[in-house]
């Protein structure tokens, strides 16, 4: 029996990230001056970062 490829897999888990206030965090995508721009901003706190892991 061949193995499955890593792309049939059907359980998959996406990380979640917490702000230190507790909160959520969320990507968004925004457009700025020509520009798509992905931040990080708590759902509670409204604190906006440059990437999700900068909450620690």
């Amino acid at each position: 029996m061949g193995s499955i490829s890593k792309n049939s897999r059907t359980s998959s888990t996406t990380h979640r990230f917490y702000c230190p206030c507790g909160g959520e965090v969320a990507m968004k995508t925004l457009f700025e001056d020509g520009k798509v721009k992905n931040i990080a901003e708590c759902a509670k706190c409204k604190r906006v970062e440059r990437r999700p892991s900068d909450f620690n």
